[in-house]
């Protein structure tokens, strides 16, 4: 219930935001991916401002993203030989369980001789 309340109070504004700027920055701007001649039109892209800007940020949140991702590749490498490690001992610990009534080593042995 919290998490949707501040969900609806975080995200509820961002939008409202996003919506005013996208308005606000209609204008076509001409995007230049030639650092030596940025008038030449035949390397650039003639978008709307917000657009430009709005795929600028989804950019760096996916390369952000596979960053964060690839750092931590060790973490999740020791996760699942722990993992690992632990089915093992699991394992292990229930083939060493004995029954009740029986020795470890010898089983169907009684521990106390019937009477």
């Amino acid at each position: 219930m919290i998490r949707k309340i501040i969900n609806v109070v975080i995200l509820l504004p961002l939008a409202i935001i996003l919506v005013v700027f996208a308005v606000a920055n209609r204008h076509f701007v001409t995007a230049s991916f030639d650092p030596f001649n940025p008038s030449d039109p035949t390397v650039g892209l003639s978008l709307p401002l917000f657009l430009i800007i709005i795929l600028a940020v989804i950019a760096g949140v996916l390369v952000g993203g596979a960053t964060t991702w690839v750092r931590q590749g060790h973490w999740r490498r020791a996760a699942r030989r722990n993992q690992v490690d632990a089915a093992a001992a699991r394992a292990e610990l229930s083939a060493h369980r004995v029954a009740p009534g029986t020795q470890a080593g010898r089983p169907g042995m009684l521990l106390r001789p019937p009477a």
